[in-house]
């Protein structure tokens, strides 16, 4: 592979990233409209929105499959146009059963295009050397950040959800298929080296799931913050409704913030020591929220929470590469299945505890959930491992 192709191939793959962002918060921050459209009801509502982490997870079940036979890039090839049309479907429907099909067609193809991007990441981190994958989950967070502004204005303006979704999707939908000619793999299965346990065969379970845990463990805090900032800071810090609207949008801009710069940080310190800093941070967020006397106090929990949780999820993936170099694409399949457990399993469980108990009280649960990273954060990689600022591995070319 030439430099110019794995440049080509990680600026590719760095737009799919972004695309991506841009979808999944153009599905998300338009519930509300979701529901009024297609007269979803409030006790229907929580069926629609767990069934699609669900078929995403079996998406990524399928993907680990597939790539036997393809590779990571024919499946987002074909996966990220399927989820901008399902996107569009679900804006064009009338009937329940419309968004029915429309969600669940975007649920399958999220959990193998999640997959087959992540397969990619890992691959062309590989060929580099160095640590890339900060620099691709920055452009998702940054997708993330355009698609709910064009959410807001589709809002602001009173747009359907069909009239809000169809320039976008005319957009990049072309833009997704021009950049996919150029996806590569840093290394085919041949050119993989050997590593530690389970490089060369299966994957182990057993060896994998400290990483699966923190995998779960993020997305528990992640989807405390994306489901129960707006509320919590409303309800429990006396902010008034347009502040309740900014926390999340502190966290979505320190997220990108953080993973711009994470991979400077992996290159000089390594995976394990970023990690561990973003844990204690994270945790120090969650503590911050749980005992913030008043709203301003909460913006400082939920902005150390955006720099802390951001570099946990892309070092997991890459960790997972590393502990399996012979078997990188199954391991991360599994390993992203852990991504919708965690989002399946947080944000019920904060609303269980805050009706139950308090919403303070709530917040420190995935608080000693992300500190629970600093038991496995050996798992990130042994020392010859790191990438960049003086761990290069020898003849790595740097592709810039």
């Amino acid at each position: 592979m030439t430099d110019a192709g794995l440049r080509h191939g990680r600026a590719s793959l760095g737009l799919s990233f972004g695309v991506q962002g841009v979808a999944f918060a153009l599905l998300v921050t338009r519930i509300p409209a979701i529901q009024d459209q297609y007269g979803i009801s409030d006790g229907l509502l929580p069926v629609f929105l767990a069934a699609v982490p669900i078929l995403a997870g079996a998406g990524s079940v399928a993907t680990e499959k597939v790539v036997a036979r393809v590779r990571p890039a024919a499946v987002l090839r074909w996966s990220q146009p399927l989820v901008l049309l399902a996107l569009l479907g679900v804006g064009a429907g009338r009937e329940v059963w419309h968004v029915a099909v429309a969600l669940g067609a975007f649920g399958l193809a999220v959990g193998a295009l999640d997959a087959s991007m992540n397969m990619l990441g890992v691959s062309l981190q590989r060929a580099y050397g160095r640590s890339i994958m900060l620099g691709f989950h920055a452009a998702y967070s940054l997708g993330g950040i355009v698609g709910a502004s064009l959410a807001w204005a589709g809002a602001r303006w009173d747009l359907s959800l069909f009239a809000s979704y169809l320039p976008v999707v005319l957009v990049l939908l072309p833009a997704a298929l021009a950049a996919s000619r150029w996806y590569t793999e840093g290394a085919g299965p041949k050119e993989k080296e050997p590593g530690p346990a389970g490089a060369g065969g299966a994957v182990s379970f057993r060896l994998l799931l400290p990483l699966c845990l923190v995998m779960s463990f993020a997305y528990i805090g992640d989807s405390t913050v994306s489901n129960w900032s707006a509320k919590y800071l409303q309800d429990v810090l006396g902010g008034s409704e347009q502040l309740a609207t900014v926390p999340y949008n502190v966290y979505m801009v320190t997220t990108l913030l953080g993973r711009a710069v994470g991979d400077l940080g992996v290159r000089r310190f390594g995976a394990v020591a970023v990690v561990r800093g973003g844990s204690l941070l994270a945790a120090g967020g969650f503590a911050v929220v749980a005992t913030a006397p008043g709203a301003w106090v909460g913006m400082l929990g939920f902005t150390m929470l955006g720099f802390g949780l951001c570099v946990i999820v892309p070092q997991t993936f890459a960790a997972a590469g590393r502990m399996f170099p012979g078997s990188s694409d199954a391991a991360v399949a599994r390993l992203n299945i852990f991504n919708y457990v965690g989002f399946l399993v947080g944000s019920p469980l904060v609303g269980a505890l805050g009706d139950a108990w308090s919403y303070r009280g709530a917040m420190l649960v995935p608080m000693v959930l992300v500190l629970a990273t600093l038991v496995y954060a050996r798992a990130f990689g042994p020392e010859p491992a790191r990438y960049g600022g003086g761990h290069e591995r020898p003849r790595t070319a740097d592709v810039g």
